[in-house]
């Protein structure tokens, strides 16, 4: 029998059918034997792919991060490439919320989340902020923009007036829910408003305008 033209399994087949795995049962369901069984093959062929597991998930994480738009930085003034860019990250990590715990451990050696980091670190650079400073607000921004893709505020309230009976400013909370959208948007968007406006002033107070370079004559 001649043997197929084209592989059967490869890193990209490996890596969406592990990231609908983790969407479908979370990051601890996840198993090399569960996933070779969805690739249907035996669990040694991934070994021909990726050395290890914490390689699968690291091709799995960066996969995430790389539908992630950094282009405004590229385009953009600083304080608006950066509402652009948790937009973004945001959208991408809401779309995945099981992967999040492990994107947060930072971006490790992981291709696209480092340029992700050197664009943002570099746009900030260039703004003027220092060195010690770009880094913060990076990490900042992470926290912020995983944090908020992590979970539900919404969602954690349930819908049963009489749980929240003994708290009076509480009695509309089992309505949350039902608006989950709205409310964890709408949260996302004052938070990132104030998060902007706060480095601005500060951006403004110790490290003012920048000089603009003439340009041709």
């Amino acid at each position: 029998m001649p043997r197929p033209r084209q592989a059967l399994l490869t890193r990209d087949r490996i890596v969406e059918t592990a990231l609908a795995l983790i969407d479908a049962d979370g990051l601890d369901k996840l198993s090399t034997r569960r996933l070779a069984a969805a690739l249907g093959v035996r669990g040694p062929s991934l070994y021909n792919h990726f050395a290890t597991k914490e390689e699968i998930l690291d091709a799995v994480a960066d996969s995430v991060t790389a539908a992630v738009d950094v282009g405004a930085f590229d385009r953009c003034d600083w304080q608006e490439a950066l509402r652009r860019w948790a937009r973004s990250y945001r959208a991408a990590l809401a779309a995945h919320p099981h992967v999040v715990p492990y994107l947060a451990r930072g971006p490790g050696r992981r291709p696209a989340a480092l340029t992700m980091a050197d664009a943002v670190y570099g746009a900030l650079v260039r703004a003027g902020w220092p060195p010690a400073r770009a880094t913060h607000i990076g990490a900042a921004m992470r926290y912020f923009v995983a944090g908020s893709a992590l979970g539900s505020f919404a969602r954690g309230f349930v819908e049963d007036p009489s749980l929240y009976a003994a708290h009076p400013h509480l009695t509309q909370a089992h309505r949350l829910a039902g608006h989950q959208r709205s409310v964890d948007e709408g949260a996302f968007a004052l938070g990132l408003d104030a998060l902007l406006h706060g480095l601005a002033a500060e951006h403004a107070a110790t490290v003012g305008p920048l000089e603009r370079a003439d340009g041709p004559g």
